[in-house]
């Protein structure tokens, strides 16, 4: 059975909640921590999926991130071969770079919990089907990204237009972070690179978003119940019908 690759940016970045519901679709996963090294080589033919995680950087620090370079082709790679790919807030705005978007600065940092409304288009999307058209999400971002071609808005809001999009049968990008647990909310506001960005901003509490987990979390996990799961099943789906490449010599 072929394996899902995670793209890591930071170490208290992680799956969250979609750890567990790969242990239910029965999917392998691995983590590829691409802040501590380099792959030589990635075999995307071969994965079951990827996922892209969130980070500190943008997309376009590659002197001081090296590893975006060849990480952006990674996932044209995988939307090449149409392996199912989840990209989270940087890893939505690095798939909408490997389309060819525009990533930039949103104008103002969503970072807690907001609300986001589904657009028509996400009736119809394997991941978001049957969903209600307002949901509660959890933020940490300062980018946006331009719409890539041909690619499907899922979601908007008013501080940033486009907050999830498919683009293909099998590649969606998430703004925001559907995957957050209690545990991982509370590790990032009590990481002290997060701690410098929160006392710089005069309108973000980190007292207010403690305050709001319990019922922020029971709200988001609505939509979280319904698009995690239902991307894993495609993983476990590509790992069950695809057998791993034999390696190159």
């Amino acid at each position: 059975m072929s394996t899902v690759l995670v793209f890591q940016h930071a170490p208290h970045e992680t799956l969250g909640a979609l750890e567990l519901h790969f242990g239910d679709a029965r999917v392998p996963w691995q983590e590829v921590p691409l802040y501590r090294e380099i792959p030589l080589r990635l075999d995307l033919e071969a994965a079951a999926g990827l996922v892209v995680l969130g980070g500190p950087m943008n997309v376009d620090e590659v002197d001081r991130y090296p590893f975006l370079v060849p990480e952006v082709q990674w996932i044209r790679d995988a939307l090449r071969f149409e392996v199912p790919v989840l990209g989270i807030c940087l890893g939505a705005q690095l798939l909408a770079k490997a389309l060819g978007a525009r990533v930039y600065p949103n104008g103002v940092k969503e970072i807690g919990w907001y609300h986001v409304d589904l657009t028509p288009d996400a009736g119809a999307d394997p991941l978001f089907t049957g969903l209600e058209a307002r949901q509660t999400v959890f933020q940490w971002h300062g980018d946006t990204f331009d719409l890539p071609d041909r690619a499907i808005l899922l979601a908007t809001s008013p501080l940033c237009r486009h907050q999830a999009f498919r683009c293909g049968p099998s590649a969606w990008g998430l703004q925001f972070h559907v995957e957050m647990t209690e545990e991982l909310i509370h590790q990032w506001l009590e990481h002290p690179q997060n701690g410098e960005e929160l006392a710089s901003l005069d309108d973000i509490d980190p007292e207010a978003i403690r305050s709001e987990i319990e019922p922020g979390l029971g709200a988001m996990r609505i939509m979280g119940d319904r698009v995690l799961p239902a991307f894993a099943r495609r993983c476990a789906e590509r790992a069950g019908s695809r057998p791993k490449s034999t390696p190159e010599p």
